[in-house]
């Protein structure tokens, strides 16, 4: 009796194809359709690990960690700079899910920089934020504004502490103006003080110092009223 043999079916020649196109460990320049160019690790075809991407279109380059395709971990920017004739550091930082987060620096210009805390893209936290102008602010961001408490140290010395909303002076604070030797204490709102007190202050080490000094009002109370009054009002504070 003849015996048959059941002949086993050969892999297809594109599956076979197929794996070996499988990105996975260290790969040299991989290409895109756009021209964009990737040299570095890969996982389960996913940049993942250590890597270098860059966009053709842009010029951008990126340099650090990956993670599943996206930018996560300790990564550095740059774009391309003709006058300097080579790429210039804009970003250098922490990223999570492709957004800067956490601490980094960023480069607006050759003047222009600040350093500190960022959130999805956004300047958010502490930071410190160096303007072209000699202008210096650092304390507290939310969504790229200064937000909460910070001060503004100005490029003639002036500054301003006290607190901030979307970028701008709210609140209470205090601006010293030390270039004529003098001190405001007060409120703000968008920017405007309100209302508040100003006082003498460093006066003869300003360098332009006011032609008169602020006189001192003295209050008179003969019959202590006022004191009085206070003395009841810090009373009813304190319970």
């Amino acid at each position: 009796m003849p015996i048959s043999k059941c002949l086993q079916k050969s892999e297809p020649l594109w599956k076979r194809w197929d794996r070996k196109a499988q990105k996975n460990g260290l790969r040299h320049q991989v290409y895109a359709v756009s021209g964009d160019c990737y040299v570095g690790e890969w996982k389960d075809n996913l940049k993942h690990g250590k890597g270098t991407q860059i966009w053709k279109k842009k010029g951008a380059i990126y340099e650090g960690d990956w993670k599943f395709g996206k930018r996560d971990g300790y990564g550095t920017l740059s774009f391309p700079d003709q006058e300097m004739g080579k790429p210039r550091k804009v970003y250098s930082g922490w990223w999570k899910d492709d957004k800067k987060s956490g601490y980094g620096i960023q480069f607006f210009g050759p003047k222009e920089y600040y350093e500190g805390e960022w959130c999805g893209n956004l300047r958010s936290g502490w930071g410190r934020m160096y303007y072209s102008n000699s202008d210096i602010y650092e304390g507290q961001w939310l969504n790229d504004k200064p937000h909460g408490e910070g001060m503004l140290r100005q490029k003639n010395g002036n500054r301003y502490e006290g607190y901030w909303q979307r970028g701008m002076k709210n609140g209470s604070g205090r601006f010293f103006h030390l270039d004529h030797g003098q001190l405001f204490e007060g409120f703000w709102v968008d920017n405007v003080a309100k209302c508040g007190t100003m006082i003498d202050f460093g006066r003869d080490e300003a360098p332009e110092p006011t032609q008169f000094p602020i006189p001192k009002i003295k209050i008179l109370d003969p019959d202590g009223v006022l004191e009085e009054a206070l003395a009841m009002f810090k009373k009813t504070e304190e319970d």
